[in-house]
């Protein structure tokens, strides 16, 4: 098993208030990036909101494949931002990209 770092682009098409964003990053928090060695070199944030609404969103995912890791990734990403009320059409989601990898010795 490999981890990845997956990073996620988006867009709050309605702003996204501070309660939203943390609630978001709770949902999230398992996959934080910080908790790899890249994540923690990097300071990679779990969630970055622009002033245009845009969003990052940046995941620790462990799979066999980085198709696979792209997959659960936007997954998750998805049912975090579900959970803050926001489905696929209020925040649309860009397409997973890997953006690190970390395969233990």
């Amino acid at each position: 098993m490999t981890t990845f770092v997956i990073t996620i682009p988006g867009t709050f098409v309605r702003p996204a208030d501070a309660q939203v964003k943390a609630q978001v990053e709770r949902q999230l928090r398992e996959a934080d990036p910080h908790r790899t060695e890249l994540g923690r070199e990097e300071d990679l944030d779990l969630l970055t909101v622009n002033d245009d609404n845009t969003f990052s969103v940046r995941l620790e995912v462990t799979a066999d494949a980085s198709a696979q890791a792209r997959a659960r990734a936007g997954d998750l990403a998805a049912q975090a931002l579900r959970a803050a009320g926001f489905d696929e059409d209020a925040a649309p989601l860009g397409p997973p990209i890997v953006t690190g990898i970390d395969n233990p010795a």
